[in-house]
């Protein structure tokens, strides 16, 4: 596995919230912007709907001329709603994750049609499995796969464009007006003509004098003719290429623009402030600012995530451990003579210390068990490679996932000391532990696993962990599972 397999999401802003991340860190409240993407998006997905609907039934009629098992029975009006729901149930979840459907890459399209496809297809899996269904047409079933594929691939590519046309023409079309430092709007421009699509063009600029204008932009005046200029040029947006210092300017602004009718978007740079990425949230009428989403504050989603350990650590401990326990015992008695498990204080949730339950690989006469394992470790005994090599040593922290102190997926835990280490090297270190640690994590499906070899590696892992932090789902600890069962059949190099 090469490091970076997870593609994040699209900027560090909550997209659910009103802002929005530029490419430098800086942020704008954007409702008009936030809510037509959406609204596109909803439109796109109704589109979508439709036409796999229609080329459901299209494609039965035309098979219906070949394959005399396929008529119309109304078992094939389950299967139809079975693929609609799956449908969905996706759009339902990249509402929450990434609503962007305009402008797409050629291979991001192919990415979203096959998700789509495959959360289609899943439902109408489980029910044939389930019901043994023998009314309907496999060949029929399973042609329309690839039919659905292409449908979704061309709908990608030709609906978007189409339905924002329609849905943003005449009065829906907005002319902005741009209000800054020339530094700043050259720094907003870019993303701005990225919202043409959403029709927004951009009329100008107001710069104080003797700044010029970025290339491509006219300069329209200055604030002391803000009247005329709207009204010459019909501008119904402007646009705060920074947050003003004064607030006297401010409220002048502000109320400049509720007189005109006008929208105003005010470009936020607290990001830029505060050196890192920032989360805006409402809670009874106070507003906060924090620094990074923390999903599994969520009871549910803790709840959820719970379920999963069990459901894997309980079957593992049941079926797996007790014959893992009489082959490493057998490969001890032979090599290493001495106890079956090993014992090790870690630091867990909160750095809570907690005792981490291990295979014993190492010969017992062991100057130093707590300095890490390196490639051809004397103190590592040869079935011990082995057991490391394919992870077969971290079987026994199945009951530490039961004992409720670590999780199936989440960061690797650490020896204080070692975290003592690391934190010197990324400040952000500690805010891993804000969650349970796991017996695998998205760093090490990611390649980074074994020995830090350099500070660059240590940040990559801490990143990462981080990033699980904040973007938690279901759906991503699952992927993170599989991708760890890919891994003991074939164990990256830095596995040892």
């Amino acid at each position: 596995m090469k490091p970076g397999g997870f593609r994040p999401k699209r900027g560090a802003w909550d997209v659910r919230g009103a802002e929005e991340r530029l490419g430098d860190g800086v942020g704008i409240s954007n409702m008009l912007v936030t809510h037509r993407i959406r609204g596109l998006y909803g439109l796109h997905t109704l589109a979508q709907l439709g036409l796999a609907c229609l080329s459901y039934w299209a494609w039965l009629a035309v098979l219906s001329n070949f394959y005399s098992e396929v008529a119309l029975p109304e078992r094939y009006l389950i299967y139809s709603l079975l693929i609609l729901i799956g449908l969905l149930l996706e759009a339902a979840f990249r509402y929450k994750t990434d609503p962007i459907i305009l402008p797409l890459a050629f291979a991001e399209k192919h990415r979203i049609a096959f998700r789509q496809t495959l959360a289609a297809g899943l439902p109408v899996l489980f029910f044939l499995v389930a019901t043994k269904d023998a009314a309907i047409s496999r060949v029929f079933l399973f042609s329309y796969v690839l039919v659905l594929y292409l449908a979704l691939v061309l709908s990608l590519q030709f609906f978007p464009p189409i339905i924002a046309q329609h849905a943003l023409r005449g009065a829906r079309k907005e002319k902005a007006l741009l209000v800054g430092t020339a530094a700043k709007v050259a720094q907003f421009k870019p993303w701005l003509d990225r919202k043409g699509v959403l029709g927004i063009e951009t009329a100008g600029v107001l710069l104080p004098a003797p700044e010029t204008a970025p290339a491509g932009l006219p300069v329209l005046g200055d604030l002391s003719n803000f009247q005329e200029i709207i009204e010459r040029h019909k501008i119904t947006v402007v646009v705060l290429a920074e947050m003003p210092s004064s607030a006297d300017f401010m409220r002048i602004m502000i109320n400049l623009c509720e007189r005109q009718g006008l929208r105003l978007l005010v470009v936020s740079n607290l990001a830029e402030r505060f050196q890192h990425p920032i989360i805006l949230r409402e809670d009874d009428g106070v507003h906060l600012l924090g620094l990074r989403e923390e999903v599994l504050e969520n009871p549910l989603n803790r709840f959820l995530k719970r379920s999963l350990d069990l459901a894997v650590a309980l079957p593992a401990s049941v079926l797996l451990l007790p014959l893992a326990c009489l082959v490493v015992r057998c490969l001890q008695w032979r090599q290493s003579p001495g106890p079956l498990f090993y014992r090790q204080e870690r630091a867990g949730l909160q750095n809570n210390l907690f005792l981490i339950w291990k295979f014993r690989t190492m010969h017992l006469d062991n100057p130093d068990p707590a300095r890490q394992a390196v490639r051809q470790d004397e103190r590592v005994f040869p079935a011990g490679r082995w057991l490391r090599k394919y992870s077969l040593d971290e079987l026994p922290q199945f009951l530490n996932v039961l004992s409720g102190e670590m999780s199936v997926v989440g960061p690797r835990p650490h020896l204080p000391r070692h975290n003592e280490q690391f934190s010197r090297v990324m400040s952000g270190y500690h805010i891993r532990a804000l969650i349970k640690p796991g017996i695998t994590g998205l760093a090490q499906v990611r390649g980074f696993r074994g020995e830090a070899g350099s500070d660059e590696d240590l940040r990559q892992r801490i990143q990462s962990d981080l990033y699980y932090l904040e973007n938690w789902s279901l759906a991503l600890d699952l992927l993170i599972i599989l991708r760890t069962a890919w891994q003991l059949l074939r164990p990256p190099k830095t596995a040892y």
